[in-house]
């Protein structure tokens, strides 16, 4: 389903297109150019170490791979080794970052991601101190140093990579809601991402409760006003509107779902009780 695009957000893709053909910007972070271009975008949640698995995803139709490193073991060494073993893979690497330090956020990049997601962001202060890291000078303090980062994505990345690099802002808390205004309006901020299980359990609320939906709209209008993107679980893709950048089950949800669907296909009555009808008019299950 398409998304309603806002006026500020609209005008913000044309302005930032024009400035790129000025500049003649090479642009490889192909979900930037994606959401430059009004699509939306979706991301498989990979926390498991095997690049086997990493690959699969990698190249099953995702437009980027979220790697979790706030809830999971992953380390940095494992990404890395993910990522260098899939280099060629259509989907993007993202990293959701344990937190927005300095040392966290130069990793990630170092070893190739081009999206850096901050969990539990409460103030703009937060998302400041991100980008600043996130960036090289003159628009941060990114340090050159080392890495796979020009294997991967070529002998320019130093002077494209403040235009390629994607940074998202996950609102999680009752805190960060009420600074929704002034952490989207961060520079250099490109999308805010409602976290939707979070800000359930943060407010003791469920999705449809009118406290909870009040919160979301708050975030939604916030970030819409700021002419930023609206990130949000792959759920809402069709149940709301307005969002560009959505969230995918892990990879342990996805490999249930597709076995339950693969069972089904064989059996049609396998997760059913005896005397149901897979579908009307069929004999009925024994």
């Amino acid at each position: 389903m398409k998304s309603t695009l806002s006026c500020t957000f609209v005008a913000t893709i044309m302005f930032f297109s024009m400035f790129l053909q000025a500049q003649d910007v090479r642009m490889y972070n192909t979900v930037k150019t994606k959401l430059l271009e009004g699509q939306q975008v979706i991301g498989g949640t990979v926390d498991t170490a095997d690049p086997d698995v990493y690959c699969a995803m990698a190249n099953a139709g995702f437009d980027f791979i979220w790697i979790e490193m706030q809830h999971s073991t992953l380390s940095y060494t494992d990404a890395a080794r993910m990522i260098w073993a899939c280099r060629d893979a259509p989907a993007i690497p993202f990293v959701r970052v344990p937190d927005a330090t300095e040392g966290d956020i130069q990793k990630a990049t170092d070893m190739g991601a081009l999206g850096i997601i901050v969990p539990m962001v409460d103030t703009a202060e937060k998302m400041e101190n991100a980008v600043k890291f996130a960036k090289f000078p003159p628009l941060g303090r990114r340090s050159q140093g080392g890495g796979q980062y020009g294997r991967i994505w070529g002998s320019d990345y130093r002077q494209t990579w403040n235009d390629n690099v994607f940074i998202v802002a996950m609102i999680e808390t009752l805190e960060g809601t009420a600074a929704a205004d002034e952490i989207a309006a961060v520079e250099g901020v490109d999308a805010v991402f409602v976290a939707s299980s979070d800000l359930g359990s943060f407010s003791g609320k469920q999705q449809g409760d009118a406290e909870y939906e009040s919160l979301v709209s708050r975030i939604e209008s916030e970030t819409e006003a700021a002419g930023k993107l609206l990130g949000g679980p792959a759920a809402w893709i069709t149940s709301r509107e307005g969002y560009h950048l959505f969230q995918a089950p892990s990879v342990g949800s996805l490999i249930r779902i597709g076995a339950r669907v693969t069972l089904e296909q064989a059996d049609p009555c396998r997760f059913l009780p005896s005397g149901a009808t897979p579908v009307a008019g069929e004999n009925p299950c024994p």
